[in-house]
Protein backbone atom coordinates (compact mmCIF):
# COMPACT_ATOMS: atom_id res chain seq x y z
CA UNK A 1 0.00 0.00 0.00
CA UNK A 2 1.33 3.44 -0.92
CA UNK A 3 1.75 5.84 2.01
CA UNK A 4 -0.25 9.07 2.21
CA UNK A 5 0.00 12.10 4.48
CA UNK A 6 -2.66 10.57 6.75
CA UNK A 7 -0.51 7.47 7.23
CA UNK A 8 1.98 9.39 9.36
CA UNK A 9 -0.74 10.91 11.55
CA UNK A 10 -1.63 7.45 12.88
CA UNK A 11 1.90 6.52 14.02
CA UNK A 12 2.24 5.94 17.76
CA UNK A 13 5.19 7.55 19.51
CA UNK A 14 7.27 4.41 19.89
CA UNK A 15 6.94 3.58 16.19
CA UNK A 16 8.19 7.07 15.35
CA UNK A 17 11.10 6.58 17.77
CA UNK A 18 12.01 3.26 16.17
CA UNK A 19 12.03 4.85 12.71
CA UNK A 20 14.20 7.77 13.89
CA UNK A 21 16.74 5.39 15.45
CA UNK A 22 16.60 3.18 12.37
CA UNK A 23 17.38 6.09 10.04
CA UNK A 24 20.21 7.23 12.35
CA UNK A 25 21.81 3.78 12.39
CA UNK A 26 21.25 3.35 8.64
CA UNK A 27 23.04 6.64 7.88
CA UNK A 28 25.98 5.71 10.13
CA UNK A 29 26.34 2.31 8.45
CA UNK A 30 25.99 3.83 4.99
CA UNK A 31 28.68 6.39 5.86
CA UNK A 32 31.12 3.69 6.96
CA UNK A 33 30.31 1.69 3.84
CA UNK A 34 30.56 4.68 1.47
CA UNK A 35 34.01 5.70 2.75
CA UNK A 36 35.40 2.22 2.09
CA UNK A 37 33.35 1.95 -1.11
CA UNK A 38 34.95 5.14 -2.40
CA UNK A 39 38.48 4.09 -1.49
CA UNK A 40 38.10 0.71 -3.16
CA UNK A 41 36.47 2.06 -6.33
CA UNK A 42 39.09 4.82 -6.72
CA UNK A 43 41.84 2.28 -6.11
CA UNK A 44 40.39 0.00 -8.77
CA UNK A 45 40.17 2.87 -11.25
CA UNK A 46 43.77 3.88 -10.47
CA UNK A 47 44.96 0.23 -10.77
CA UNK A 48 46.35 0.04 -7.24
CA UNK A 49 45.43 -1.84 -4.05
CA UNK A 50 42.92 -0.20 -1.77
CA UNK A 51 42.25 -0.94 1.92
CA UNK A 52 43.00 -4.63 2.39
CA UNK A 53 44.42 -5.12 5.89
CA UNK A 54 41.72 -4.41 8.49
CA UNK A 55 38.87 -6.90 8.47
CA UNK A 56 37.77 -9.16 5.58
CA UNK A 57 39.38 -7.62 2.49
CA UNK A 58 39.79 -4.33 4.34
CA UNK A 59 36.05 -3.64 4.87
CA UNK A 60 36.55 -2.69 8.53
CA UNK A 61 39.04 0.09 7.73
CA UNK A 62 36.37 2.83 7.93
CA UNK A 63 35.19 1.53 11.31
CA UNK A 64 38.69 1.69 12.77
CA UNK A 65 39.19 5.20 11.37
CA UNK A 66 35.89 6.31 12.90
CA UNK A 67 36.87 4.88 16.30
CA UNK A 68 40.33 6.42 16.11
CA UNK A 69 39.30 10.02 15.38
CA UNK A 70 37.51 10.81 18.69
CA UNK A 71 40.56 9.64 20.68
CA UNK A 72 43.08 11.80 18.83
CA UNK A 73 44.46 14.94 20.46
CA UNK A 74 42.27 18.00 20.00
CA UNK A 75 44.09 21.22 19.15
CA UNK A 76 42.14 24.49 19.36
CA UNK A 77 43.77 27.68 18.01
CA UNK A 78 44.28 30.48 20.55
CA UNK A 79 42.61 32.98 18.24
CA UNK A 80 39.49 30.84 17.72
CA UNK A 81 36.05 31.91 18.86
CA UNK A 82 35.47 28.98 21.22
CA UNK A 83 31.64 28.98 21.17
CA UNK A 84 31.22 29.27 17.39
CA UNK A 85 34.19 26.93 16.87
CA UNK A 86 32.27 24.24 18.80
CA UNK A 87 28.81 24.90 17.33
CA UNK A 88 29.85 24.88 13.64
CA UNK A 89 30.45 21.11 13.23
CA UNK A 90 27.32 20.36 15.28
CA UNK A 91 25.23 22.45 12.86
CA UNK A 92 26.64 20.62 9.82
CA UNK A 93 26.09 17.15 11.28
CA UNK A 94 22.60 17.90 12.67
CA UNK A 95 21.31 19.34 9.39
CA UNK A 96 22.74 16.38 7.48
CA UNK A 97 20.78 13.92 9.65
CA UNK A 98 17.58 15.99 9.69
CA UNK A 99 17.33 16.24 5.89
CA UNK A 100 16.89 12.47 5.61
CA UNK A 101 13.74 12.48 7.76
CA UNK A 102 11.40 13.08 4.79
CA UNK A 103 13.00 10.61 2.38
CA UNK A 104 10.73 7.59 1.65
CA UNK A 105 12.52 4.26 1.32
CA UNK A 106 9.59 1.86 1.24
CA UNK A 107 5.80 1.40 1.25
CA UNK A 108 3.53 0.74 4.23
CA UNK A 109 4.75 -2.28 6.23
CA UNK A 110 3.91 -3.93 9.52
CA UNK A 111 6.26 -3.26 12.48
CA UNK A 112 5.27 -5.12 15.66
CA UNK A 113 1.69 -5.27 14.44
CA UNK A 114 1.50 -1.56 13.59
CA UNK A 115 0.97 -0.44 9.99
CA UNK A 116 3.44 2.32 9.18
CA UNK A 117 5.34 3.70 6.18
CA UNK A 118 9.10 3.25 5.77
CA UNK A 119 9.64 6.97 6.19
CA UNK A 120 10.10 9.02 9.34
CA UNK A 121 7.54 11.66 8.37
CA UNK A 122 6.04 13.48 5.42
CA UNK A 123 4.54 16.94 5.01
CA UNK A 124 3.02 18.73 1.99
CA UNK A 125 6.33 20.60 1.45
CA UNK A 126 8.82 17.81 2.19
CA UNK A 127 11.24 18.74 -0.59
CA UNK A 128 11.46 22.27 0.81
CA UNK A 129 12.45 20.74 4.15
CA UNK A 130 15.44 19.10 2.48
CA UNK A 131 16.43 22.38 0.81
CA UNK A 132 16.04 24.22 4.13
CA UNK A 133 18.33 21.75 5.89
CA UNK A 134 20.89 22.15 3.11
CA UNK A 135 20.71 25.94 3.46
CA UNK A 136 21.22 25.87 7.22
CA UNK A 137 24.08 23.38 6.81
CA UNK A 138 25.97 26.11 4.92
CA UNK A 139 26.19 28.06 8.18
CA UNK A 140 28.25 25.25 9.70
CA UNK A 141 30.87 25.50 6.98
CA UNK A 142 30.97 29.30 6.93
CA UNK A 143 31.11 29.67 10.71
CA UNK A 144 33.83 27.03 10.95
CA UNK A 145 36.04 29.01 8.59
CA UNK A 146 35.38 32.30 10.40
CA UNK A 147 35.66 30.98 13.98
CA UNK A 148 39.01 29.25 13.40
CA UNK A 149 40.85 32.58 13.46
CA UNK A 150 43.10 31.54 10.58
CA UNK A 151 43.53 32.72 6.99
CA UNK A 152 43.07 29.50 5.02
CA UNK A 153 39.87 28.39 6.82
CA UNK A 154 38.45 31.90 6.32
CA UNK A 155 39.12 31.70 2.58
CA UNK A 156 37.52 28.26 2.47
CA UNK A 157 34.46 29.53 4.33
CA UNK A 158 34.08 32.49 1.96
CA UNK A 159 34.36 30.21 -1.05
CA UNK A 160 31.82 27.86 0.42
CA UNK A 161 29.30 30.60 1.16
CA UNK A 162 29.34 31.65 -2.51
CA UNK A 163 29.59 28.19 -4.03
CA UNK A 164 26.96 26.33 -2.02
CA UNK A 165 24.41 29.14 -2.22
CA UNK A 166 24.94 29.54 -5.98
CA UNK A 167 24.48 25.87 -6.77
CA UNK A 168 21.60 25.56 -4.35
CA UNK A 169 19.73 28.06 -6.54
CA UNK A 170 20.30 25.84 -9.58
CA UNK A 171 19.27 22.77 -7.60
CA UNK A 172 16.06 24.40 -6.42
CA UNK A 173 15.14 25.47 -9.94
CA UNK A 174 15.75 21.95 -11.27
CA UNK A 175 13.21 20.59 -8.78
CA UNK A 176 10.50 23.05 -9.90
CA UNK A 177 9.89 20.94 -13.01
CA UNK A 178 9.22 17.92 -10.79
CA UNK A 179 6.65 19.89 -8.78
CA UNK A 180 4.90 20.91 -11.99
CA UNK A 181 4.64 17.34 -13.26
CA UNK A 182 3.77 15.62 -9.96
CA UNK A 183 1.46 18.37 -8.70
CA UNK A 184 2.84 17.99 -5.18
CA UNK A 185 5.89 18.77 -3.03
CA UNK A 186 5.37 15.70 -0.84
CA UNK A 187 8.11 13.13 -1.40
CA UNK A 188 5.75 10.16 -1.01
CA UNK A 189 3.35 11.66 -3.56
CA UNK A 190 6.18 12.33 -6.02
CA UNK A 191 7.19 8.65 -5.81
CA UNK A 192 3.56 7.63 -6.39
CA UNK A 193 3.36 9.93 -9.43
CA UNK A 194 6.22 7.98 -11.07
CA UNK A 195 4.55 4.60 -10.60
CA UNK A 196 3.42 4.11 -14.20
CA UNK A 197 3.61 5.80 -17.54
CA UNK A 198 1.06 8.46 -18.38
CA UNK A 199 -0.95 9.30 -21.47
CA UNK A 200 0.10 12.68 -22.88
CA UNK A 201 -1.63 14.69 -25.61
CA UNK A 202 0.46 17.38 -27.28
CA UNK A 203 -0.33 19.21 -30.52
CA UNK A 204 -2.89 16.56 -31.38
CA UNK A 205 -0.44 13.68 -30.81
CA UNK A 206 -1.16 10.95 -28.26
CA UNK A 207 1.74 9.08 -26.65
CA UNK A 208 2.70 7.41 -23.38
CA UNK A 209 5.32 9.31 -21.37
CA UNK A 210 7.76 7.29 -19.23
CA UNK A 211 7.24 7.08 -15.50
CA UNK A 212 10.65 8.17 -14.27
CA UNK A 213 11.21 11.90 -14.28
CA UNK A 214 14.89 11.30 -15.09
CA UNK A 215 13.67 10.46 -18.62
CA UNK A 216 10.65 12.71 -18.88
CA UNK A 217 12.50 15.70 -17.36
CA UNK A 218 16.02 14.92 -18.59
CA UNK A 219 17.31 18.55 -18.52
CA UNK A 220 16.20 18.95 -14.90
CA UNK A 221 17.84 15.64 -14.00
CA UNK A 222 21.18 16.64 -15.55
CA UNK A 223 21.13 20.07 -13.87
CA UNK A 224 20.24 18.51 -10.51
CA UNK A 225 23.10 16.00 -10.80
CA UNK A 226 25.64 18.76 -11.53
CA UNK A 227 24.26 21.02 -8.81
CA UNK A 228 24.34 18.20 -6.26
CA UNK A 229 28.08 17.74 -6.81
CA UNK A 230 28.66 21.47 -6.30
CA UNK A 231 26.33 21.60 -3.29
CA UNK A 232 28.17 18.80 -1.48
CA UNK A 233 31.67 20.22 -2.21
CA UNK A 234 32.77 17.09 -4.01
CA UNK A 235 35.44 16.85 -6.72
CA UNK A 236 35.77 18.42 -9.23
CA UNK A 237 33.93 21.15 -7.28
CA UNK A 238 35.73 20.67 -3.93
CA UNK A 239 37.06 24.24 -3.92
CA UNK A 240 36.23 25.05 -0.24
CA UNK A 241 38.57 22.17 0.73
CA UNK A 242 41.19 22.61 -2.00
CA UNK A 243 44.29 21.18 -0.32
CA UNK A 244 46.54 22.40 -3.13
CA UNK A 245 45.88 26.03 -2.22
CA UNK A 246 43.98 26.14 1.10
CA UNK A 247 45.71 23.29 3.02
CA UNK A 248 42.36 21.78 4.02
CA UNK A 249 39.92 24.62 3.56
CA UNK A 250 37.34 25.54 6.16
CA UNK A 251 38.22 22.64 8.51
CA UNK A 252 42.01 23.12 8.48
CA UNK A 253 42.10 23.99 12.21
CA UNK A 254 39.78 21.17 13.28
CA UNK A 255 40.89 17.86 14.72
CA UNK A 256 39.64 14.90 16.74
CA UNK A 257 35.86 14.51 17.13
CA UNK A 258 34.98 17.90 15.58
CA UNK A 259 36.78 16.97 12.38
CA UNK A 260 34.96 13.63 12.44
CA UNK A 261 31.63 15.50 12.52
CA UNK A 262 32.54 17.45 9.36
CA UNK A 263 33.68 14.22 7.72
CA UNK A 264 30.41 12.55 8.73
CA UNK A 265 28.32 15.50 7.47
CA UNK A 266 30.01 15.45 4.05
CA UNK A 267 29.23 11.79 3.42
CA UNK A 268 25.71 12.00 4.83
CA UNK A 269 25.06 14.95 2.52
CA UNK A 270 26.23 12.79 -0.39
CA UNK A 271 23.81 10.06 0.70
CA UNK A 272 20.97 12.57 1.16
CA UNK A 273 21.29 14.19 -2.29
CA UNK A 274 21.57 10.70 -3.81
CA UNK A 275 18.42 9.60 -1.96
CA UNK A 276 16.63 12.79 -3.04
CA UNK A 277 17.71 12.17 -6.64
CA UNK A 278 16.33 8.63 -6.37
CA UNK A 279 13.06 9.96 -4.95
CA UNK A 280 12.55 12.80 -7.43
CA UNK A 281 13.90 11.35 -10.66
CA UNK A 282 14.49 7.57 -10.40
CA UNK A 283 11.12 6.35 -9.22
CA UNK A 284 11.97 6.22 -5.52
CA UNK A 285 11.70 2.83 -3.85
CA UNK A 286 9.81 1.24 -6.75
CA UNK A 287 11.50 -1.55 -8.67
CA UNK A 288 12.44 -1.29 -12.32
CA UNK A 289 11.72 -3.60 -15.20
CA UNK A 290 12.17 -6.63 -15.34
CA UNK A 291 11.87 -6.87 -11.53
CA UNK A 292 8.34 -5.47 -11.82
CA UNK A 293 7.29 -8.66 -13.62
CA UNK A 294 7.18 -10.16 -10.13
CA UNK A 295 3.93 -9.06 -8.52
CA UNK A 296 5.44 -8.75 -5.03
CA UNK A 297 8.40 -6.57 -6.03
CA UNK A 298 6.91 -3.37 -4.57
CA UNK A 299 5.44 -4.84 -1.41
CA UNK A 300 6.84 -5.51 2.03
CA UNK A 301 10.50 -4.82 2.76
CA UNK A 302 11.76 -5.58 -0.75
CA UNK A 303 11.46 -1.95 -1.97
CA UNK A 304 14.14 -0.93 0.54
CA UNK A 305 16.63 -3.04 -1.45
CA UNK A 306 15.71 -1.32 -4.72
CA UNK A 307 15.97 2.08 -3.03
CA UNK A 308 19.44 1.40 -1.58
CA UNK A 309 20.62 -0.01 -4.93
CA UNK A 310 19.68 3.26 -6.69
CA UNK A 311 21.37 5.30 -3.94
CA UNK A 312 24.58 3.29 -4.29
CA UNK A 313 24.46 3.82 -8.07
CA UNK A 314 24.29 7.60 -7.52
CA UNK A 315 27.17 7.40 -5.02
CA UNK A 316 29.20 5.52 -7.61
CA UNK A 317 28.82 8.50 -9.96
CA UNK A 318 30.19 10.79 -7.21
CA UNK A 319 33.21 8.52 -6.84
CA UNK A 320 33.68 8.18 -10.59
CA UNK A 321 33.82 11.96 -10.99
CA UNK A 322 36.40 12.26 -8.22
CA UNK A 323 38.64 9.65 -9.83
CA UNK A 324 38.30 11.12 -13.33
CA UNK A 325 38.03 14.92 -13.44
CA UNK A 326 40.56 17.52 -12.26
CA UNK A 327 39.51 20.39 -10.00
CA UNK A 328 38.05 23.40 -11.78
CA UNK A 329 39.20 26.97 -11.34
CA UNK A 330 36.97 28.98 -9.03
CA UNK A 331 36.02 31.60 -11.62
CA UNK A 332 35.15 28.87 -14.15
CA UNK A 333 33.04 27.11 -11.56
CA UNK A 334 31.03 30.19 -10.57
CA UNK A 335 30.62 31.28 -14.20
CA UNK A 336 29.28 27.85 -15.08
CA UNK A 337 26.70 28.00 -12.29
CA UNK A 338 25.39 31.53 -12.86
CA UNK A 339 25.74 31.86 -16.65
CA UNK A 340 24.92 28.32 -17.79
CA UNK A 341 22.96 26.23 -15.29
CA UNK A 342 20.56 28.89 -14.00
CA UNK A 343 19.65 30.44 -17.44
CA UNK A 344 19.16 26.99 -19.00
CA UNK A 345 17.01 26.01 -16.02
CA UNK A 346 14.79 29.08 -16.38
CA UNK A 347 14.29 28.53 -20.12
CA UNK A 348 13.47 24.86 -19.52
CA UNK A 349 10.88 25.73 -16.85
CA UNK A 350 9.20 28.26 -19.17
CA UNK A 351 9.15 25.71 -21.99
CA UNK A 352 7.69 23.04 -19.73
CA UNK A 353 5.06 25.45 -18.40
CA UNK A 354 4.06 26.28 -21.98
CA UNK A 355 3.69 22.59 -22.81
CA UNK A 356 1.56 22.03 -19.70
CA UNK A 357 -0.73 24.93 -20.64
CA UNK A 358 -1.11 23.59 -24.18
CA UNK A 359 -2.02 20.16 -22.79
CA UNK A 360 -4.80 21.48 -20.57
CA UNK A 361 -6.24 24.19 -22.86
CA UNK A 362 -8.57 23.76 -25.80
CA UNK A 363 -6.76 25.64 -28.55
CA UNK A 364 -7.45 25.64 -32.25
CA UNK A 365 -4.94 24.29 -34.73
CA UNK A 366 -4.12 27.81 -36.00
CA UNK A 367 -3.30 29.01 -32.47
CA UNK A 368 -1.13 25.95 -31.81
CA UNK A 369 0.89 26.43 -34.98
CA UNK A 370 1.28 30.13 -34.14
CA UNK A 371 2.74 29.20 -30.77
CA UNK A 372 5.03 26.64 -32.39
CA UNK A 373 6.24 29.26 -34.89
CA UNK A 374 6.87 31.75 -32.09
CA UNK A 375 8.90 29.17 -30.18
CA UNK A 376 10.99 28.36 -33.26
CA UNK A 377 11.55 32.09 -33.87
CA UNK A 378 12.78 32.56 -30.30
CA UNK A 379 15.22 29.66 -30.68
CA UNK A 380 16.55 31.08 -33.96
CA UNK A 381 17.00 34.55 -32.45
CA UNK A 382 18.86 33.14 -29.47
CA UNK A 383 21.12 31.13 -31.78
CA UNK A 384 21.85 34.18 -33.94
CA UNK A 385 22.37 36.67 -31.12
CA UNK A 386 24.35 34.31 -28.90
CA UNK A 387 27.88 35.69 -28.50
CA UNK A 388 30.48 33.86 -30.52
CA UNK A 389 33.48 32.17 -29.00
CA UNK A 390 35.96 34.49 -30.76
CA UNK A 391 38.40 36.18 -28.45
CA UNK A 392 38.52 39.94 -28.30
CA UNK A 393 41.44 41.78 -29.86
CA UNK A 394 44.55 41.65 -27.73
CA UNK A 395 45.26 44.83 -25.78
CA UNK A 396 48.63 46.44 -25.14
CA UNK A 397 51.28 44.27 -23.52
CA UNK A 398 52.42 44.68 -19.94
CA UNK A 399 55.64 46.41 -21.03
CA UNK A 400 53.67 48.92 -23.13
CA UNK A 401 51.33 49.64 -20.21
CA UNK A 402 54.30 50.25 -17.88
CA UNK A 403 56.01 52.53 -20.40
CA UNK A 404 52.83 54.59 -20.80
CA UNK A 405 52.58 55.36 -17.08
CA UNK A 406 53.99 58.65 -15.78
CA UNK A 407 57.24 58.48 -13.88
CA UNK A 408 56.90 58.05 -10.14
CA UNK A 409 53.21 57.13 -10.24
CA UNK A 410 53.47 54.08 -7.98
CA UNK A 411 56.01 51.26 -7.49
CA UNK A 412 55.79 48.17 -9.68
CA UNK A 413 56.84 44.58 -8.94
CA UNK A 414 59.70 43.12 -10.97
CA UNK A 415 58.49 42.24 -14.45
CA UNK A 416 60.33 38.90 -14.34
CA UNK A 417 58.39 38.04 -11.15
CA UNK A 418 61.60 37.37 -9.22
CA UNK A 419 61.31 38.41 -5.58
CA UNK A 420 64.43 40.23 -4.31
CA UNK A 421 66.38 38.41 -1.58
CA UNK A 422 65.55 39.18 2.03
CA UNK A 423 67.98 41.27 4.18
CA UNK A 424 68.85 38.16 6.14
CA UNK A 425 69.92 36.33 2.98
CA UNK A 426 72.01 39.35 1.90
CA UNK A 427 73.82 39.35 5.28
CA UNK A 428 74.51 35.62 5.05
CA UNK A 429 76.03 36.02 1.58
CA UNK A 430 78.17 38.94 2.80
CA UNK A 431 79.45 36.88 5.74
CA UNK A 432 80.40 33.98 3.48
CA UNK A 433 82.32 36.14 0.98
CA UNK A 434 85.35 36.97 3.29
CA UNK A 435 85.67 33.31 4.20
CA UNK A 436 85.56 32.27 0.56
CA UNK A 437 88.18 34.92 -0.34
CA UNK A 438 90.61 33.76 2.41
CA UNK A 439 90.30 30.12 1.38
CA UNK A 440 90.93 31.06 -2.25
CA UNK A 441 94.11 33.01 -1.30
CA UNK A 442 95.40 30.03 0.72
CA UNK A 443 94.85 27.73 -2.25
CA UNK A 444 96.73 30.12 -4.54
CA UNK A 445 99.74 30.24 -2.15
CA UNK A 446 99.89 26.47 -2.02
Amino acid sequence: MDPTLQTFENDVWWIALIKVLGVFVLLLLLTLFTINYERKVVARMAVRPGPNQVGPKGWLQSLTDGLKLPFKEEIIPRTADKVIYFIAPVISATCAFTAFSVIPFGPVVSIFGQQTALQVTDVPVSVLVVLACASIGIYGVVLAGWASGSTYPLLGGLRSSAQMISYEVAMGLSIVAVFMMAGSMSTSQIVAAQANGREVSLFGLEFTAPGWYAILLAPSFVIYAISAVGETNRAPFDLPEAESELVGGFHTEYSSFKFALFFLAEYINMITVSALCTTLFLGGWRATWPITLWSGANTGWWPMIWFLSKVLLCLFVFIWLRATLPRMRYDQFMRFGWKVLIPVNLVWILLLATVRVLQTSDLGSQTRWTLIGAAVLVVVLVAVLWPSGKKAAAGPSLADQVAARPQGSFPLPPLDLQVPPSPRAVRQVAQRQPADASSASEKSEV
